[in-house]
């Protein structure tokens, strides 16, 4: 299901947050991203992209998560 003004996870910019609204991957990848608490509803916030711009650290439910940008961008997210 794709929310219409909702925009994946590697368009944030660092130093801001959004709310998970879905993931678009299937099967073990799934499952990884959603035993690392980006489920559905958890706020998210870009800590810090690496020089090279991949990977990026996101502040998940406390625990700090690094993310390569072809998985960022199977997770769609809300900045409201």
């Amino acid at each position: 299901m794709v929310i219409p003004n909702s925009l994946s996870l590697i368009d944030i910019p660092v130093g801001d947050s959004a709310r998970v609204v879905n993931i678009l991957t299937i099967g073990a990848n799934r499952r990884r991203l959603l035993d690392l608490g980006l489920v559905p509803g958890s706020r998210v916030e870009v800590i810090r992209r690496s020089p090279a711009g991949n990977p990026t650290a996101y502040l998940i439910k406390g625990t700090l998560i690094a993310l390569r940008n072809e998985d960022a961008r199977q997770i769609l997210v809300d900045t409201n």
